[in-house]
């Protein structure tokens, strides 16, 4: 067979779920052109994954998504907290906590949310939000190899519906191949971690009489503690169709063919509390939960993100959240590298910051299983950990201690015991609501595409002709926002809000903040030289000195 040579491409993506979806549309916002192969024919049908923490709503806000999640969303928009009870009829019952965002603290935080949006609903999102921006798409197409050298990746992938076999070219390659990665596996690259946790079977299935046992209890998930009939029930509609988690024991010589039809009802009615209810099962899917982290997130020109770089219980919906903060780290990286603004040692710096964080969320999601007691897992609880400890801090106060910074804090923990958004590097910059233009945006919607300068009025024709200098020096893309009140801002702070303040500087000092929002160094005070200060900083995160 003489397999199609097409043309090259800057970037392959092998994996077209959550995370290589989430990867062609960040690149495709930043102009990288790129092919998806996807082995499956079409996105998933199977309602998973729906916890979307408040980091990766910000990106699809950026991203321009967020409306279109949302509305996807709607059914579960009223959704909240995680219910613990011994059937959904009997009087042992507690809500391990009532609402994800009790009192609205998090709006200091973020122009965000949480978002109850699963993947079967929010995947045909990302599809034709990445489609309408240009992505090469391709399900039924399955990567059958993988070679690199040192000028880029050739593939093989074959078509699954007519059997054609193609090769594509392509300067960098990101496997979202998932946990049993393919191509992890044919770099050899290892896996540290407990492994192997618990095992369930998603069930789903349609209970209208399901709808009146709950009542007005709009949870997430609740979790049922029937010792002889455990799992976790989740709504799809709240009033019709529904998801069950049933544990697994393979360990036990439990098969999936165990599962009948009859056992499902039986399970389902016993767990509930409701005998006689009239179910109908619609499908079965096996599950694992696990915690591993690979060893590395790539060799040469082939990068791992999402489960194929880590694995993560699913109590917390941290896995798929930090897969797609892994797309996005890594999006703007290779943007940079493809444009001849950096270096390729930049790309080193995704697993320096990435690694740690996973290594870190999935300690805690493992914890979280074993607080939540998940149907499945026989873990102990934490005796230091309370219940709902640190769980924001890990969706959205993680840093990088290490990387494409300067003057972060080495020592600095990963995830920290409190929220720092004081606009130290190697953290999330703050949030603050500013208004110019005639609209009124968030700091946070200022980067995407560019590292972004922040200054006040004061001084700011002194930084904003620094800032031009080192871009072009440099071939870089750097904006400049002058924020402050007067004739000589951009922006102005709502509220009389101090920029100055919120980012841990002084009003003659200086942020820098990265393309995907973090921190890369800070100014606290007056520089003798603006211009040199940024060439040798722009350089430095570069990789160009």
């Amino acid at each position: 067979m003489n397999p199609k040579v097409e043309h090259r491409v800057p970037v392959l993506i092998v994996g077209g779920s959550l995370v290589g979806l989430s990867a062609s549309l960040f690149l495709g916002r930043l102009g990288i052109a790129h092919t998806l192969v996807e082995k499956h024919a079409d996105t998933s049908r199977h309602p998973r994954g729906r916890g979307n923490n408040v980091r990766t709503m910000e990106l699809f806000r950026v991203a321009g998504a967020e409306r279109r999640i949302r509305e996807a969303a709607s059914v579960l928009s009223d959704n909240h907290g995680i219910l613990q009870a011994g059937s959904l009829t009997g009087d042992d019952q507690e809500w391990l906590f009532r609402e994800i965002d009790p009192g609205g603290g998090l709006a200091r935080f973020s122009p965000a949310g949480w978002c109850l949006c699963s993947q079967n609903d929010l995947e045909p999102v990302l599809v034709r939000c990445a489609r309408e921006l240009g992505a090469d798409l391709r399900f039924a197409t399955e990567l059958m190899s993988c070679d690199q050298d040192p000028d880029g990746v050739t593939a093989v992938v074959k078509n699954r519906d007519t059997g054609e076999h193609a090769t594509l070219r392509a300067d960098y390659l990101i496997a979202a191949d998932g946990p049993r990665s393919p191509v992890r596996e044919g770099l050899g690259i290892g896996q540290t971690g407990p492994g192997d946790l618990f095992h369930n079977v998603s069930i789903t299935f349609r209970a209208p009489e399901l709808a009146d046992a709950v009542g007005d209890r709009r949870f997430i998930a609740c979790y049922l503690t029937n010792p002889e009939a455990d799992g976790a029930l989740l709504p799809v509609d709240n009033r019709e169709h529904w998801v069950f988690h049933a544990p697994w024991h393979p360990d036990r010589g439990e098969t999936l063919e165990d599962f009948t039809d009859e056992r499902c009802v039986d399970h389902i009615r016993r767990a509930t509390g409701v005998p006689g209810m009239a179910v109908e099962i619609t499908g079965k899917a096996p599950w694992h939960a696990a915690e591993r982290v690979a060893e590395r997130y790539g060799a040469g020109r082939i990068f791992l993100a999402g489960d194929s770089a880590h694995e993560m219980s699913p109590t917390g919906a941290f896995g798929s959240n930090t897969g797609i903060q892994d797309a996005h780290n890594l999006a703007w990286k290779l943007a940079a590298v493809l444009e001849g603004a950096a270096a390729p040692g930049l790309l080193d710096t995704y697993e320096a910051e990435r690694q740690p964080v996973a290594r870190a969320t999935s300690a805690r999601a493992s914890a979280r299983s074993a607080e939540h007691s998940h149907p499945g897992y026989a873990a102990a609880p934490n005796a230091g950990g309370g219940r709902q400890r640190g769980v924001l801090t890990v969706a959205l106060g993680y840093c990088y201690p290490q990387g494409a910074v300067i003057g972060a804090d080495p020592d600095l923990p990963v995830v920290p015991e409190q929220m720092r958004l004081t606009g130290e590097p190697g953290t999330r910059a703050p949030h603050m609501w500013l208004h110019g233009a005639g609209e009124r945006r968030s700091t946070l919607d200022l980067y995407e595409r560019s590292f972004v300068l922040l200054t006040g009025p004061e001084n700011g024709a002194v930084w904003r002709a620094a800032a031009e200098n080192a871009a072009r020096h440099w071939s870089a893309r750097l904006d400049h926002h002058r924020i402050g009140d007067g004739p000589d801002a951009d922006l102005s702070p709502e509220d009389g809000a101090d920029w100055a303040e919120v980012h841990g500087t002084a009003p003659e000092g200086a942020v820098l903040v990265r393309p995907d929002g973090f921190v890369a160094w800070r100014a606290e005070g007056r520089v003798a030289d603006p211009e040199g200060a940024l060439r040798e900083v722009l350089g430095g995160l570069l990789c160009r000195e």
